[in-house]
């Protein structure tokens, strides 16, 4: 950990090829911020990417980082993150990887609990692959491919979360710098599995969820008398289906991540020399 780290530390020299006005841009900034204010640096962080327009986040920030499969970017987070401890482990995805291939994954990882941060930038639409609805898209949003609408609910990853025994549940906009910035930070800060889902805009193929949507509908929970604690109160906020909410809607302040409850605190890259008592006789059973 260091306190001389700067934002721009974790910017690596590749140039981003989203769309220009892309929320994504914004996401990014407040990941590399938050990083930086809780004193983490480039040589001891992880970012795991899954497959989407947020796929390349790691290319784009300047730290350890891998491009994983479609789906599976919080299975390989959690590896890391249990493989060695003293690693920052960041995971990143979209709507698409996150809530729909990779829905199993999410559930699993959240009830896990480990100690590691998940933001999903969020723009109710598969952006990569030209426009077609995805998980979290509304019911008559009208694409290529669903020319009515999905006619069908869109998900609601708070719930999932919620449900699946989530300790940090918190929703952030792309565009709101601080504000985003903020909230990632807090997720960084818990012990325990940090769920950021952040509304990021795409400019070319989502015309109804627009900057201008969000910044007329979003309510900060700042501005009310919202109790993060209370998790009777985060489910009434998760499930007011007519608000947009932004803050940290639910947080267990007395969450303990897995890695505690399971004993392991030493990197496991770190092998003695020689195999383990036994473990060639184990082999030999098998081969």
């Amino acid at each position: 950990m260091s306190s001389d780290v700067r934002f721009t530390d974790f910017k690596s020299d590749k140039q981003p090829t989203w769309c220009p006005g892309c929320g994504d841009f914004g996401t990014m900034n407040g990941m590399m911020k938050a990083l930086a204010n809780t004193g983490n640096d480039p040589d001891n962080t992880f970012v795991v990417a899954g497959i989407g327009c947020s796929g390349k986040i790691g290319t784009y920030m300047h730290s350890y980082a891998l491009h994983g499969v479609h789906g599976r970017a919080l299975p390989v987070g959690t590896g890391v993150k249990l493989a060695n401890p003293d690693l920052e482990v960041m995971v990143a995805g979209g709507d698409g990887d996150g809530y729909s291939i990779g829905a199993g994954h999410f559930i699993h990882a959240v009830r896990r609990n480990v100690d590691m941060t998940y933001v999903v930038m969020d723009n109710r639409i598969y952006g990569l692959t030209k426009g077609q609805a995805s998980p979290t898209s509304r019911e008559d949003f009208e694409t290529s491919t669903t020319p009515e609408g999905p006619k069908q609910p869109p998900v609601n990853p708070l719930a999932l979360a919620l449900s699946a025994g989530g300790s940090f549940i918190a929703q952030s906009f792309s565009t709101d710098a601080q504000r985003h910035t903020e909230i990632v930070q807090k997720a960084i800060e818990h012990d325990g599995f940090g769920f950021v889902n952040v509304f990021s805009p795409c400019v070319t193929f989502n015309d109804v969820d627009t900057y201008d949507y969000f910044r007329d509908s979003i309510v900060d929970l700042d501005e009310t008398d919202h109790d993060p604690t209370d998790r009777e109160a985060a489910k009434t906020k998760i499930l007011d289906a007519d608000k947009e909410y932004q803050g940290v809607l639910y947080q267990n302040e007395e969450s303990v991540p897995y890695s505690d409850l399971h004993g392991l605190d030493s990197n496991m890259a770190e092998i003695p020399d020689g195999a383990p008592e036994g473990a060639m006789d184990l082999v030999r059973e098998f081969y």
